[in-house]
C-alpha cells in the first residue's frame, strides 16, 4: 500500500480491479479547514484511457510491484507492437494504446525496456525524444519572428509545426510525449570522411 501524497509518475496501482499506470501527481496544500488534495492521472493499461481522480493526501492506494525486461522493437500492426525477447526469442505484443503516437517513432531492432505485472506488458519506457527527417514543409524563410510555426511532416507521416528556418531534408529532434518540435538534430560528422 502507499499513501495518495507519495504517488509518483510510473507507478502501477490497482483500483476496483483496474490496473493504471501514474502519468502525472501533484500534491496541494489544503488552505484553513480544507484539507490538502493529490491531483493525478492515471492511464489504464487494458483500454488506454487517461482518468484524472483527485485523492486525500492520506488516502491508501494498492500499488503493484512491476517487472522490467529488455525487449527488441520488431514491428507494428492492427493495434498492437509486437517486441522480441532477445534472451529467448519469445514474442510479446503490446497494445498500441499503452505505447501511443509514439509508436510512429518506432525503429525495428530498438531494445526498449517493457514493464510487465505478472506476465502481462502494462507499458514501454520511452525515450523522451526521438529525431525524425523532415520530408515536406514550406522552404525555409528568415524572418525576425521566432514564434512563427509552419506545418512540416516526418517521414514517418506525423505533422508536427517548425520554425520557418527549417528546411526539408533537415533531421529535427520531437519531444515524444507532446509530438512538438524541440531543435535541429545533431548530425555526427564522421572523421576521415
Amino acid at each position: 500500500m502507499v499513501l495518495a501524497s507519495e504517488l509518483r509518475a510510473g507507478m502501477a496501482l490497482r483500483i476496483e480491479g483496474h490496473v493504471y499506470k501514474v502519468v502525472e501527481a501533484e500534491a496541494k496544500a489544503g488552505a484553513a479547514k480544507l484539507g490538502g488534495v493529490v491531483k493525478s492521472k492515471l492511464r489504464d493499461v487494458a483500454s488506454g484511457r487517461l482518468w484524472e481522480p483527485h485523492f486525500r493526501p492520506d488516502e491508501r492506494l494498492e500499488d503493484l510491484e512491476l517487472s522490467r525486461r529488455s525487449l527488441e522493437f520488431l514491428y507494428a500492426e492492427a493495434g498492437h507492437s509486437t517486441f522480441m525477447d532477445p534472451q529467448n526469442f519469445e514474442q510479446v505484443e503490446v497494445p498500441a494504446a499503452l505505447i501511443g503516437d509514439a509508436e510512429q517513432f518506432l525503429q525495428p531492432g530498438t531494445l526498449l525496456p517493457v514493464e510487465f505485472y505478472g506476465e502481462q506488458p502494462i507499458s514501454v519506457v520511452l525515450p523522451d525524444t526521438a529525431d525524425a527527417r523532415i520530408t515536406e514543409t514550406a522552404p525555409p524563410a528568415h524572418s525576425g519572428q521566432d514564434s512563427t510555426w509552419k506545418p512540416a511532416t516526418l517521414e514517418n507521416g506525423v505533422r508536427i509545426q517548425v520554425p520557418l528556418f527549417i528546411a526539408p531534408g533537415e533531421l529535427v529532434r520531437v519531444d515524444l510525449r507532446s509530438l512538438r518540435y524541440l531543435e535541429r538534430a545533431r548530425v555526427p560528422h564522421k572523421k576521415g570522411a
